[in-house]
């Protein structure tokens, strides 16, 4: 009788290594296309100025792609002190943690910039979905499309609570939500429109199930230590 043997089992990392290289050349070629209006604003948030740098869309993303070392920087000593506590899925975690802000954080801070007429002009909501859609353009959905996405792509990774698609919706429209009421109240020349937060909790669910793989389950929590036993009373 003829015994085969078992098909050797590729491990995680030698399997992580081509969709990091891939992610390393997708980053390359978006800094490649914009390198342009990155490289006008590099003298201005290099030299530390606030007007120029972090009040201006390129230089909030040349900021970003400048800290990328230091947050890869803390997610390496997130995971490492993790690992000697003996925390289960040291990287995951860490890399969840700080990708979800790291990813998140800037782009909520571009939607929140200021139009010309800030604090001057009233108000605008648009309640009627799908109209302010065919405005956007190209650039304006691939943009809110970003918004959220990684939060959507790394809280399922780090929160069992947030492991599924509807859940991950309600996330990215919530936070969707909590930012379009931000500039209504704020009047920061903006128009509040319904339209962003569909297309915000799309990107969020997008990017969600481009990490399904790695959520995590209710079984992968960490075990729950024993309580002591009460003392019998003597």
């Amino acid at each position: 009788m003829t015994h085969h043997a078992p098909t050797p089992v590729r491990p995680r990392r030698t399997r992580a290594i081509p969709l990091l290289g891939l992610a390393v050349l997708a980053l390359a070629g978006a800094v490649f296309v914009v390198r342009r209006p990155l490289m006008m604003s590099a003298p201005t948030c290099l030299a530390g100025r606030w007007h120029g740098c972090f009040d201006t869309f390129n230089g909030v993303v040349f900021m970003t792609l400048v800290s990328l070392p230091a947050a890869a920087l803390v997610v390496w000593l997130s995971a490492r002190r993790r690992r000697r506590a003996g925390v289960p899925s040291p990287w995951r975690r860490s890399l969840a943690e700080v990708g979800m802000v790291h990813g998140t954080l800037p782009f909520v801070w571009m939607t929140m910039m200021p139009g010309g007429g800030g604090d001057t002009v009233p108000a605008r909501v648009s309640l009627v979905p799908l109209r302010d859609l065919v405005t956007m353009g190209p650039l304006g959905i691939t943009g809110n499309l970003l918004v959220f996405a990684a939060l959507g792509f790394f809280a399922p990774m780090r929160f069992a609570a947030t492991a599924s698609v509807p859940r991950v919706l309600a996330l990215g429209a919530g936070c969707s939500v909590l930012v379009e009421t931000a500039q209504y109240v704020l009047r920061l020349d903006r128009v509040s429109s319904v339209d962003d937060v569909l297309v915000n909790a799309a990107g969020a669910v997008l990017a969600g199930l481009a990490s399904r793989r790695w959520w995590r389950t209710r079984t992968q929590a960490p075990p729950r230590e024993p309580r002591p036993a009460p003392a019998a009373a003597g």
